[in-house]
């Protein structure tokens, strides 16, 4: 018979201190000090590898000075933009000139090797924008990473150039509009069309209303969280609510319009009353196209040849607050 003693029989009790005792002293044996498992099999000849330290970061001795660099690279200064303001803390002026973005330069200018400097025109267009989010990582900058242009390969240094811009905001061409017309020809395309655009007359450009560093909207726009809220964020009076809602309006703008310029008038993406009658098909009016047949070729042509757009009645068609205004007609 065991006698128990707070739960456990005596002898197991004896066993349990006896088998603690001999692991204590086997750790502490240990040529390491951290237990005899890493060690097992090997004795105390083989020594555990310890982990290499890193690398020590960048010390002041590595960096040689904006003058240094200039004395080969005369042409390369970045003299006249932002990046040559002092006055701006984060800006390469202000901290290590050119070696803010190239990295330490001692070492490439005692060799001349051009493997030892960084150089972002050559480097892949996402780790080149590695470098510029270093400092530019706020306000619209903030969500470039992963944003439509990074996730396709286009980078900083594909639109921006930091020693030879020709545009505004440092970019390669004169203007913004060509700039992206390198990619988006077909919207850029449009512009040229007979609707009035504000873009092609110098009111408006593309970043009006995207935002080319990134959104959590889509197609990068600026303001709101879908076309309808961009558009409306000028176009005011189109907002609403209405008492009686036309609803591809509530749907979105571009179910209408091309913000990008048509041929027709108010940047319909159709004419009317051809454009209507793609929904409106049967109605309490003639529903079928307008054609030749319809409107009368004789003496005394269709009344609908003159004033037969569908606002002509129904002006209200963004939507209507008055009692009477089912129809869209005030």
């Amino acid at each position: 018979m065991f006698k128990w003693t707070a739960g456990f029989p005596a002898c197991l009790s004896a066993a349990l201190i006896i088998f603690t005792g001999s692991l204590v002293v086997a750790v502490a044996a240990s040529p390491d000090g951290a237990g005899g498992g890493r060690g097992s099999g090997r004795g105390n000849a083989t020594a555990v590898q310890q982990p290499t330290p890193a690398a020590s970061p960048s010390t002041p001795s590595d960096y040689v000075g904006e003058d240094t660099c200039l004395a080969c690279h005369e042409g390369r200064a970045y003299t006249g933009t932002r990046h040559a303001i002092t006055a701006l803390p984060r800006s390469p002026a202000a901290t290590h000139g050119c070696e803010s973005c190239h990295g330490p330069g001692k070492a490439h200018a005692e060799s001349g090797d051009t493997a030892l400097i960084v150089n972002p025109s050559k480097l892949p267009p996402q780790r080149a924008s590695e470098t510029c989010a270093t400092c530019h990582d706020r306000r619209s900058h903030a969500l470039w990473q992963g944003s439509q242009h990074d996730s396709r390969n286009v980078g900083c240094v594909s639109c921006h150039s930091v020693h030879a811009p020709k545009g505004p905001k440092q970019i390669k061409t004169e203007s913004q509009l060509t700039l992206c017309a390198n990619c988006h020809r077909d919207k850029v395309a449009k512009l040229d069309r007979s609707g009035h655009m504000p873009v092609r007359e110098g009111k408006m450009e593309c970043a009006t209303c995207h935002n080319p560093h990134g959104a959590t909207n889509v197609k990068l726009l600026r303001k709101g969280d879908s076309i309808a809220e961009l558009c409306t964020s000028c176009h005011a009076d189109k907002r609403g609510p209405y008492l009686w809602e036309h609803a591809p309006s509530r749907d979105g703008c571009t179910t209408c319009h091309d913000p990008h310029g048509t041929s027709n008038e108010r940047m319909l993406v159709s004419k009317p009353p051809i454009f209507c009658q793609r929904c409106h098909v049967s109605t309490r009016h003639p529903s079928t196209i307008y054609d030749a047949a319809l409107i009368g070729s004789g003496a005394t042509p269709s009344v609908r040849i003159y004033a037969r757009s569908c606002v002509t009645c129904h002006s209200a068609i963004h939507g209507s607050n008055h009692p009477s205004g089912q129809r869209f007609i005030r």
